[in-house]
C-alpha cells in the first residue's frame, strides 16, 4: 500500500453495478452498445480500436457522475454513448480506485488514473461539455487479467498483499 489512507479505500464495503457497455470499432466511429463483452490483457475491450496495452486500455465512468453532467448542463439526464467510456459502474466511487486492482465481471483491471475530457464533449453536448466533464470523466484502466463482463455485474476493490 502506498500511504496510510489506502487502508480506507481497500476495505470499501461497496460493490458497483454495470449499468451500461460499449465500443467502438473505430477511432471516432460510431458508439456500439453491448450486453456481454470480453476484455482481453492484450488489447482491452474486443473489437474495439483502442486495441493495444497500456494504461487506456478500458474506460470507465460512474452513473452518478452522468446525473451531475446532466445538472451542470441543464439536462433531464445524459446519454453514456456521447461520453465515449466503455463502462458506466453505478454505486462505487471510481476515483478512489486509482493506482488500485479491482474485479469487474470476471476480469482485474487496474484504475491508472483520471479520463480527461477531449473536445469531443464540446461536440456531443453542446457549449459546456467539456467544462461539465472536468474531473466527471471517469477513470482510465489497463487490463491485468482478461475476463468476460455483462450487464449486471459487480465491480470490487481487490484487497492487495
Amino acid at each position: 500500500m502506498g500511504n496510510k489512507l489506502d487502508q480506507f479505500v481497500l476495505n470499501a464495503p461497496q460493490k458497483g453495478k454495470v449499468e451500461f457497455i460499449s465500443y467502438r470499432k473505430e477511432h471516432k466511429g460510431e458508439v456500439l452498445t453491448a450486453n456481454k463483452v470480453n476484455i482481453l490483457k492484450s488489447s482491452g475491450i474486443e473489437g474495439d480500436h483502442y486495441g493495444k496495452e497500456g494504461n487506456r486500455m478500458v474506460t470507465i465512468i460512474q452513473q452518478e457522475h452522468l446525473d451531475i453532467i446532466a445538472r451542470i448542463l441543464n439536462k433531464e439526464s445524459i446519454d453514456p454513448k456521447l461520453t465515449r467510456r466503455n463502462i458506466v459502474v453505478s454505486g462505487f466511487n471510481l476515483k478512489a480506485l486509482i493506482g488500485h486492482k479491482f474485479q469487474i465481471g470476471s476480469s482485474i483491471l487496474l484504475a491508472t488514473g483520471d479520463c480527461v475530457p477531449c473536445n469531443r464533449m464540446e461536440e456531443n453536448f453542446g457549449p459546456g461539455g467539456y467544462h461539465a466533464l472536468v474531473g466527471h470523466g471517469g477513470i482510465t484502466c489497463k487490463v491485468i487479467e482478461g475476463g468476460a463482463v455483462e450487464l449486471g455485474d459487480e465491480l470490487s476493490i481487490l484487497k492487495e498483499d
